[in-house]
């Protein structure tokens, strides 16, 4: 699905399903400098149950025009008007690393489209090493070398290639978005004062292993919210929805049926 957004445009991955107004919508947001794909394992399986379905390419990422948006606050904005553009209500905001910043600040400004939000690998406050925000500055693979370093559990069982330096592939890919959001990341400070504010269901899911968001980290994120719901995930490193898509979909979907 392509849409226009401040004539600009912008990719949404809806699993060939379109939308139907009188289903509940499904909007899963990536982390930095990803796209979509990190969703495809995810996307199909909540379309067969019913769900409108909606994987965001944030904008310059993936399939969707750029530049890349440099602060958590303004791609809250932006996602506002995606939203308002496509007439969604009864929204569930599913995100990943930085794509729980961005579900932060949304519910804070937004909320009353929020029905449902998931996060998965967040915490209220990322902080990004400064090496790896330099290396990124300057274009340099190794900063893809160092997040997956810290990003996955044991990185080398994936036969055909680590899927994030399939998306993250030129230096401008390192500079020009990888970069970008690293600093939204690291620069983010209402987390805290938004996730207190959550009045619709949450449930948060942690990788185990995660070097990203470690386990006190995110605990200490789910307590800012009443009533929520924590799953931890054996085994898993930060990148759960490719790692451990099987069992964290079905996690999340425990969670929607409610």
């Amino acid at each position: 699905m392509k849409i226009t957004i401040q004539n600009k445009s912008v990719y949404a991955s809806d699993a060939g399903q379109g939308i139907e107004n009188s289903k509940d919508t499904i909007v899963f947001l990536h982390g930095s400098g990803l796209s979509h794909i990190v969703w495809s394992l995810t996307e199909q399986f909540f379309s067969n149950k019913k769900f409108n379905v909606l994987s965001i390419d944030l904008p310059g990422h993936g399939n969707s025009e750029g530049p890349c948006l440099d602060s958590i606050e303004k791609i809250a904005d932006w996602l506002e008007k995606v939203f308002e553009e496509l007439k969604l209500k009864n929204i569930i905001l599913v995100g990943h690393s930085q794509g729980c910043l961005v579900a932060l600040e949304y519910s804070f400004k937004y909320k009353d489209r929020l029905k449902k939000i998931v996060f998965v690998g967040g915490s209220s406050r990322m902080p990004v090493n400064k090496d790896l925000i330099d290396l990124a500055t300057d274009g340099d693979s190794d900063a893809v070398k160092l997040m997956m370093k810290w990003g996955f559990e044991g990185s080398k069982k994936f036969i055909s290639g680590n899927p994030v330096e399939k998306i993250i592939q030129s230096p401008r890919d390192i500079s020009e978005i990888l970069a970008v959001d690293l600093i939204a990341c690291n620069n983010y400070q209402n987390g805290s004062d938004a996730a207190r504010t959550i009045n619709c269901p949450a449930m948060f899911i942690f990788g185990e292993l995660d070097k990203m968001v470690n386990l006190e980290s995110g605990k200490k994120f789910a307590n800012l919210v009443k009533n929520s719901t924590t799953h931890i995930i054996i085994g898993s490193g930060h990148m759960i929805m490719i790692e451990k898509a099987f069992e964290m979909r079905q996690k999340i979907l425990e969670f929607l049926i409610k």
